[in-house]
């Protein structure tokens, strides 16, 4: 691990409704600090990474918030900056039984949407680190994230840093302002060298569907595609989900190179806690693999088996170490002592 990890999107306060409730059942909601690239920088930070989170929140209480819990979790908050606007929020229903989790968003006019793409001087931003991570739902937020993202990308690009991007589509989030929102996300992925993503964020970027009825075949079919479509691009990761009910999950994952693929047989995730952040540890769990120059199955399986402990964790942030991800893949379930 040479340098530093750039972690770049919105950071959002989360309000969940308690227990197995549905939103505003009763009074309470519970608060918690989120968002797709902080909760990777947290996980990576955990495994032992310097990272570096730069976004921009509003300076009230709220963004001071956000701030000292991303410092309390051992992020770099150099790049955090305070801009016009509020915080973005996102409510939680928690699933229940065979009622599944939803997710409504409150972000228009956050200071991250808000705030100039021109604000941030990305060669001195970057300066030190080798590796930028970005999701999707970043440039889903408008258009001045759209070209922020792009314009992070690219200077990585530039500087020759490595560059991750989880796909994360949000449908609820581009259907709010007109663009062509799979252009960019493929804009972005032309400037990747680790796209995580399934056949489904390929088949919206590309324009055609892949009909494989074995999933893990559909995503090999995906994967040729991308390499195909993006020659920059060396790898291509994913994670495969069943879900039986709330609290009872099939994991698996998926990861191919110009060279060959590997697939972690699924896991099965029971008495899960919260599912919400699992895709970001993955993503983590996989970085830390690539970084610390783990072969492609070993880091395959430490990026699901990190994603695995996820469930157990209340919140968006995978408060685990290195350590808890490798007694899980040892097999290890008894009492720590």
């Amino acid at each position: 691990m040479r340098g530093k990890v750039v972690c770049f999107g919105e950071v959002m306060l989360r309000l969940s409704a308690p227990g197995a409730e549905v939103l505003l059942q009763s009074a309470r909601l519970d608060a918690r600090i989120g968002g797709a690239e902080a909760n990777a920088g947290v996980s990576l930070a955990r495994f032992g990474h310097d990272v570096r989170m730069v976004s921009f929140v509003p300076d009230n209480p709220l963004g001071r918030t956000v701030v000292a819990e991303l410092r309390r979790q051992g992020l770099d908050v150099g790049g955090v900056r305070t801009a016009p606007g509020r915080l973005g929020l996102y409510f939680l229903t928690p699933a229940a039984g065979l009622r599944p989790a939803e997710v409504l968003y409150d972000r228009a006019d956050s200071a991250f949407a808000m705030a100039d793409p021109d604000a941030i001087d990305w060669a001195a931003e970057l300066e030190g680190a080798d590796w930028l991570h970005v999701s999707g739902v970043t440039p889903a937020v408008g258009p001045g994230a759209a070209e922020a993202a792009l314009k992070a990308v690219r200077a990585a690009r530039v500087k020759g840093l490595t560059v991750s991007f989880d796909g994360n589509y949000r449908k609820s989030l581009w259907d709010l302002w007109p663009t062509d929102g799979a252009a960019i996300l493929a804009d972005i992925v032309a400037a990747a060298d680790l796209f995580i993503g399934d056949d489904r964020d390929v088949a919206l970027i590309l324009g055609h569907d892949f009909p494989q009825t074995d999933p893990m075949e559909r995503r090999r079919a995906a994967a040729e595609a991308a390499f195909t479509g993006f020659p920059q691009l060396s790898r291509v990761a994913s994670t495969h989900r069943v879900v039986y009910g709330a609290d009872r999950h099939g994991l698996a994952g998926f990861l191919a190179d110009r060279d060959g693929h590997w697939t972690a047989p699924p896991l099965e995730v029971t008495g899960i806690v919260d599912r919400i952040g699992a895709g970001d540890a993955f993503a983590a769990g996989l970085i830390h693999g690539l970084r610390t120059e783990m072969a492609p199955q070993a880091a395959l399986d430490f990026a699901l088996a990190a994603a695995a402990l996820k469930h157990s964790i209340y919140g968006d942030f995978n408060l685990v170490d290195v350590s808890d991800v490798e007694a899980l893949l040892a097999g290890g379930g008894d009492v720590k002592r």
